[in-house]
């Protein structure tokens, strides 16, 4: 039996934290210091400061996104769309909100609504090649493969060095059985982000699809010593 990989694709992470003329600098103080404790993976604390900055300042946009990236890291999907709404509402001309609300809207499978934001961030920024990787995923999410390659291939034309655009053409070409592509596009990957445990565990399943069982448990060991505990349960089941 074939193992699925990764249907959820990689999240570029837009921080925004820009400063105005008539911007509050008490607000400003708060989003700041969230940001860095959103580096550090602090989500509950950012937020919590996130939402100081937006009582200090109601009309922050940037605050409302980086909350929403905030929630969306957390889990909270619905609550990453509600900011990201907020934000639009208070600056229309917001491509990195639309494109950070299609990505919610997709963690939420309400598919047609995501891409209408990710359009929408296009006609905006028609140079936008994260929108056109992400658009791909959903293409991929609604079985539209040819489409999704499109848009991954627009991408990695417009970025060559756009990671996770290889990384998530490589799942569509998974999904399509074709997995020395997939490997191909994992190979690609890791020379731009060497230490990914999900890409090793990802190039792993593609490997052992195509009977190299070495090189697939060579690549789950190396994601396990990266922090990806699931690697070792593959290892325990295929490895013997």
């Amino acid at each position: 039996m074939k193992n699925i990989i990764f249907t959820a694709c990689f999240l570029t992470v837009l921080l925004s934290s820009i400063s105005h003329p008539q911007q509050n600098p008490e607000a400003q103080k708060y989003l700041n210091k969230a940001i860095a404790e959103y580096k550090q993976k602090e989500f509950k604390k950012a937020i919590d400061d996130m939402s100081t900055a937006i009582r200090l300042n109601p009309n922050y946009a940037e605050a409302y996104f980086n909350r929403g990236l905030c929630k969306y890291n957390s889990g909270d999907f619905k609550g990453a769309v509600q900011d990201y709404d907020s934000a639009i509402d208070l600056k229309l001309i917001y491509p990195e909100a639309y494109y950070n609300r299609g990505n919610a809207r997709l963690a939420l499978k309400d598919y047609s609504m995501s891409l209408k934001d990710y359009n929408r961030a296009l006609e905006i920024n028609s140079n936008y090649a994260e929108v056109y990787n992400k658009r791909g995923c959903l293409k991929a999410a609604q079985l539209d493969f040819k489409g999704a390659m499109q848009d991954h291939n627009k991408a990695i034309q417009m970025k060559p060095n756009l990671a996770e655009a290889y990384f998530d053409r490589a799942n569509t070409k998974y999904k399509l059985e074709d997995y020395r592509g997939a490997i191909q596009d994992f190979n690609k990957t890791l020379e731009l982000t060497p230490d990914d445990p999900e890409v090793f565990y990802a190039r792993g399943q593609a490997k052992f699809n195509i009977g190299d069982k070495d090189g697939a448990c060579l690549d789950w060991s190396k994601a396990g010593e990266l922090g990806m505990v699931e690697a070792y349960i593959l290892i325990k089941e295929k490895c013997k």
